[in-house]
């Protein structure tokens, strides 16, 4: 029994001069359709990652993440296949070249599109991509990687480190949170929290602002500061990231998402995974969770 190919890609969009919403759609010579960008993932790839590459790749348009839509499924003649899609804003769009696997790409209206579009699955997407809210910001809240036990630790809790895993973790975090264009990365001043972000601060040419506030050491004296310095920062119209730590994270989702009609995740987060808080202004839109990397 041949196993489920997984792919991914992404409804990307943009306003026209007259202000209404274009997607852009790929014509494939080889099945001679017309799709959304799309493409298997390569081994160890996150489904995320692998989304953002295909826009790229097929599109060389360059593109923010915004709110996942949801997978599809369909057969093959190479077995079953299921894609995962995202809407994504289009950022930067560089000249287009053709070849053998999209020979056109073409911006369409998006109450046009439907009738142009080949596969049913991809009018599924269609469906959800129209009723949710764009322009959307991210608020993403990760826990941080991997790191020494407590029991292996003589030194104090701040200067944990990540361990051998915590640390290839943390070098794959790139990949996933770059495609979210993000303006700013906060995190607490423990070591296991900045050795997190430092690779996704420094791929993406950030300044790391490394605060106490977020500590766990500081949310046991005072649990509301995280909170407060958290919700300072959702305020702005900025796509930022806050590294924490689990006790401190979920506490600070149910209490941001408390006034909206979002539910929030009851569940807790293993190292490196992440939840990300998509919002116009401050009406919370939804609330994607992130898995960590795994190899």
């Amino acid at each position: 029994m041949s196993s489920t190919i997984l792919a991914a890609g992404a409804v990307v969009w943009r306003k026209s001069e007259k202000k209404k919403i274009e997607v852009v759609i790929i014509h494939r010579p080889k099945y001679d359709d017309w799709t959304f960008p799309k493409g298997k993932t390569e081994i160890g790839e996150p489904l995320i990652s692998c989304a953002h590459r295909e826009v790229l790749e097929e599109t060389n348009i360059e593109s923010a993440f915004g709110p996942y839509l949801g997978e599809v499924e369909y057969s093959t003649t190479d077995g079953k296949k299921k894609v995962s899609f995202w809407s994504a804003k289009a950022i930067k769009e560089k000249e287009f070249k053709a070849n053998a696997e999209v020979d056109q790409i073409k911006w369409v209206e998006v109450t046009k599109v439907k009738s142009l579009l080949t596969l049913d699955t991809d009018k599924k997407i269609l469906e959800k991509f129209i009723n949710i809210e764009l322009d959307t910001k991210p608020f993403i809240l990760l826990r941080h990687a991997k790191a020494i036990t407590r029991d292996e630790w003589q030194g104090e809790d701040d200067d944990r480190p990540l361990d051998s895993y915590g640390q290839n973790q943390a070098k794959r975090l790139l990949a996933i949170y770059q495609v979210f264009n993000l303006e700013e990365i906060h995190s607490s001043d423990a070591v296991r929290c900045y050795d997190t972000v430092n690779p996704i601060t420094k791929g993406l040419n950030l300044k790391l602002e490394v605060t106490g506030k977020l500590s766990e050491d500081t949310y046991k004296k005072d649990k509301e500061k995280a909170f407060y310095y958290a919700k300072e920062l959702i305020k702005s119209n900025l796509s930022v990231l806050l590294c924490s730590h689990n006790p401190i994270l979920p506490k600070m989702l149910n209490k941001l998402t408390k006034k909206s009609e979002v539910d929030a995740d009851e569940g807790k987060l293993s190292p490196g995974d992440g939840w990300v808080i998509h919002r116009i202004g401050k009406e919370i839109i939804q609330i994607d969770r992130i898995d960590a990397p795994s190899f």
